[in-house]
């Protein structure tokens, strides 16, 4: 075989197709665009999953990509075998009902033989048990020995996602590496658990629709998943053992080993580390690269997994401090050709990663001091499991690994609940699958839209009209469509055209009424559920509206430019930031409506009062400046090099808008002032962090920000009033009384002292001689849980050595208080548990000092009663 290397690949797999009419298309993000269904790009055809769904209508009838994936289900196997990764490329081509079986299997044919030139004799294929038609196709059109044919399962060969979804037969092309690989089955072929036959294309061909379990219809339209592992075929071509041998992964590899001060192949325990590492630096980096940033949920929580387990992998094999950001560095060297945008977020990534790992050093140490406290109490306690619960608590919360918590544990001669382990990990994987699959009401009519799917196109007129007569396409009503509907009834209107701009990017949906011949719809919400179709959520509030009749959509323009105010405010307010906080700061989310904007960036620290007061500034200047809003429709291409930004989490067609304003320019599909002077005034609310790595900002711009201004200036003058002086004032005199309020707290705290210094010479006359030491348990009256303490300090140090038990009570609750000299035998955390029952509480604490509360003060006599019958049973003395 020739030897190719992956870029070569990448390359040719992509022209190939391009010469069967296949359009070229970019990997998307590895964060699924509009999909809440998925947390991860984990194949070639996800970024398609509405074709196939019949949710949207393609641009394309045939694409070609090499995506980008990322599949965490195995990654405890990652590092142990030649094969397992979590971050891969997948080569596929696709049809959106145009070719089908005969086209993908011939081409996939030509491109292995006559251009991969991978020996035919070595080439097997494997079909769905009863797809005859395939088989057909691959001995009779294309010649493959029968002797060279399987037929399996649906185990390995059907694709399904479940009811209500399209599905199909697969066929997979197979190498056979050599005997060498194999089992001691002279009949062993593709199926076989063994390693000699290794699958690297699956054709899958989705003819049927799933409309009950196990039942399947054909569908109408045809359609074509294929997928071929890049590192896989790459390592048949180059003739390596393993995935991570291929030409773009060894470097990466070596880098490791040279840190580490091995060499790959030199220690099969220390390879597992390389491998590891190796594997987990390549996903990470594209994570941080598609916008991810660590978390304990989500994409997050996956991120934080990759780079903590490649952090402690480093240390596994000697690895001192943090190194990551050398592999990151060899990552991107070796994967820009394919992916070149890696080389402009180089910065932004190390900033991310570095953080992190920096992180999980510190979490780690403190995970080490837990779990001894935690193996220090089991051993007083004379047991020899830790719990799940604690287990995954480590793991969690502070990112402990779970290997390391079993090899700490053996160590000392303990086990873990690894059944409660899994528990806890599958409740976790339950509520992540929840979250995900939580639907709002614009999905409840999915199998409806559909049927409007090819049919319905609705023009979106807004940008030009706030008004605009329009047809009324379908109507639906409790799950149905209907003719029409009357005064009261709510329901979901469809139009031809419209004006009303649908929830997208963060801002919120225009509000506003169709009115048609004899009736009137009050529009309360507006949404594209799929592709092409608008709808309009509301209710009709008089007269009736019809399918079919002319009516005129009418946005409340108010509303609409209050929400413009605050859209295009983002825009200024996202250049205010990159220019005082730098170049690695990226919207990562917002939300815009009329009565306020939140947005969210990346940033590591917390943003300055001066930092924070600038960027108010400079968005003000911005607004002055009143330059004039510019938009342009242009191809994604082009906007790049016109240098527009585009934003995580959005979705763009391949022509892109792209708004102008000043030295912004972001590729955005909202609405948005005429010039930036009809924002008026732009005022910051709050900054703080909603994540790691993420803060947000909301603030009020136009009438929102003048009537925040003005609520302001109220609050000013009332507290002139109060201060008896003028707001220019203020200041001045509040510093004067906050002058006054701290000596007169300094002279108060002198009357304490002294005070309190008499009541412990008369409560040192209460004390009672017991077993060697001073017994004093007594009510005070002191409320404050400071003055308290110091005074159970007091009382202790003077009647060394003491026990001594102090209560308190208001009308509504209970205070307690035990102190201890060292060494007199008495637990007063473990009194105190007690004492505290009675009054209806609980507490605790050290064998020296412990505290309690209670909500019934009638029971305080009797729970230090309790404490000193308790105490006098430590003690071992009669009462």
């Amino acid at each position: 075989m020739k030897y190719i290397t992956v870029d070569e690949m990448r390359s040719m797999f992509l022209k190939f197709f391009e010469s069967k009419q296949h359009q070229i298309l970019p990997s998307a993000s590895l964060v699924p665009q509009g999909d809440a269904s998925l947390l991860l790009t984990g194949a070639g055809m996800v970024p398609f999953k509405p074709y196939f769904l019949g949710q949207e209508v393609p641009t394309y009838k045939r694409v070609t990509t090499c995506q980008r994936c990322l599949r965490t289900p195995d990654i405890d196997n990652v590092g142990k075998t030649d094969r397992h990764g979590t971050f891969f490329e997948m080569l596929g081509n696709f049809s959106f009902g145009d070719y089908f079986k005969e086209e993908a299997i011939t081409w996939a044919w030509e491109f292995i033989t006559e251009h991969l030139e991978l020996p035919v004799d070595r080439l097997w294929v494997s079909v769905y048990h009863d797809d005859d038609e395939a088989y057909e196709i691959w001995t009779k059109k294309i010649g493959v020995s029968p002797d060279k044919m399987v037929r399996l399962g649906k185990e390995h060969n059907f694709w399904e996602i479940g009811v209500g979804y399209p599905g199909g037969p697969c066929s997979e092309i197979h190498f056979d590496r050599g005997a060498e690989h194999g089992c001691d089955d002279p009949n062993c072929k593709p199926g076989c658990d063994c390693d000699r036959f290794l699958e690297f294309w699956n054709l899958v061909f989705i003819q049927y629709l799933q409309v009950e379990p196990g039942k399947f219809e054909p569908l109408a339209s045809k359609s074509i998943d294929t997928g071929m592992g890049m590192e896989r075929i790459a390592a048949l071509i180059q003739g390596v053992k393993s995935i991570f041998e291929v030409d773009i992964v060894r470097p990466i590899i070596d880098k490791i080993a040279e840190l580490a001060g091995t060499s790959y192949g030199a220690d099969p325990e220390k390879d597992v580390s390389l491998r590891v590492i190796t594997d987990h630096a390549r996903g990470l980096t594209f994570l941080v690269h598609d916008g991810v940033l660590p978390s304990n949920e989500g994409r997050g929580y996956v991120l934080r997994r990759l780079l903590r387990r490649a952090a402690r992998h480093g240390r596994l094999l000697g690895i001192e401090g943090q190194f990551l950001l050398e592999v990151v560095d060899v990552v991107i060297e070796q994967m820009k050709q394919g992916y070149p945008e890696l080389e402009e977020r180089r910065d932004y990534i190390h900033k991310v990663v570095s953080l992190e790992e920096n992180r999980f050093h510190e979490t780690l140490d403190q995970g080490i001091n837990l779990l001894q406290e935690i193996i220090d109490q089991l051993k007083a306690e004379e047991k020899a499991l830790i719990s799940g619960e604690d287990v995954f608590r480590l793991y969690d919360t502070y990112g402990f690994p779970l290997e390391l918590t079993k090899e700490i544990a053996a160590e000392h001669g303990l086990e873990i609940d690894e059944a409660g382990v899994t528990a806890a990990m599958e409740e976790q994987r339950r509520k992540a699958r929840a979250a995900r699959t939580a639907a709002d009401y614009t999905n409840k009519h999915g199998e409806l839209y559909k049927q409007l799917l090819g049919k319905v196109n609705t023009e979106f007129v807004g940008y030009q009209h706030l008004e605009y007569s329009s047809k009324v396409l379908a109507l639906i009503k409790d799950d149905q469509f209907v003719d029409q509907l009357t005064a009261g009834e709510q329901g979901i209107v469809i139009l031809e055209k419209t004006p009303f701009y649908a929830e997208a990017g963060g801002q919120v949906a225009d509000t506003g009424t169709i009115t048609a011949k004899v009736g009137q719809f009050q529009v309360k919400d507006v949404r594209q559920p799929v592709e092409s179709i608008v709808i309009h959520q509301g209710v009709l509030i008089s007269g009736n509206i019809k399918v079919g009749e002319e009516v005129l959509a009418t946005v409340s323009s108010h509303e609409r430019m209050d929400i413009a105010r605050h859209h295009s405010a983002t825009h200024l307010l996202h250049k205010a930031l990159r220019d005082v906080l730098g170049d690695h700061v990226y919207q990562s989310g917002s939300s815009v409506d009329v009565n306020r904007l939140r947005f969210d960036f990346t940033h590591f620290e917390a943003v300055t009062k001066e930092q924070l007061a600038l960027v108010e500034q400079k968005v003000n200047e911005m607004i002055m400046a009143n330059n004039s809003v510019q938009v342009e429709n242009m191809s994604m291409e082009e906007a790049k090099a016109a240098g527009a930004m585009a934003l995580f989490g959005e979705k763009y067609a391949n022509e892109v808008r792209v708004i102008t304003m000043g030295e912004s320019k972001e590729l955005c599909g909202g609405t948005h002032v005429s010039s930036t002077g009809e924002i008026g005034l732009f005022r910051i609310i709050s900054e703080g962090s909603v994540a790691a790595g993420v803060r947000r900002i909301e603030a009020v711009a136009g009438k929102q920000a003048l009537k925040y201004m003005d609520e302001r200036e109220k609050i000013l003058m009332e507290i002139a009033g109060n201060l008896n002086t003028k707001p220019e004032n203020v200041v001045d005199q509040l510093n004067r009384l906050l002058e006054q309020q701290k000596q007169l707290e300094q002279e108060l705290n002198q009357l304490k002292k002294a005070l309190a210094g008499d009541l412990v010479e008369e409560l040192v006359k209460n004390a009672e001689q017991v077993a060697n030491l001073n017994l004093l348990v007594t009510e005070v009256d002191i409320t404050d849980h400071e003055e308290l303490r110091e005074l159970g300090d007091r009382l202790r140090d003077k009647l060394n050595p003491a026990v001594v038990f102090l209560g308190a009570k208001t009308s509504e609750k209970v205070s307690l208080l035990g102190m201890a000299s060292k060494n007199t035998n008495v637990h007063v955390g473990n009194v105190i548990k007690e004492a505290a029952k009675l009054c209806g509480g609980g507490g605790g604490g050290r064998p020296d000092m412990a505290q309690a509360g209670g909500r019934m003060p009638e029971k305080l006599d009797e729970a230090l009663a309790k404490a000193k019958e308790l105490v006098l049973e430590q003690l071992k003395v009669s009462p």
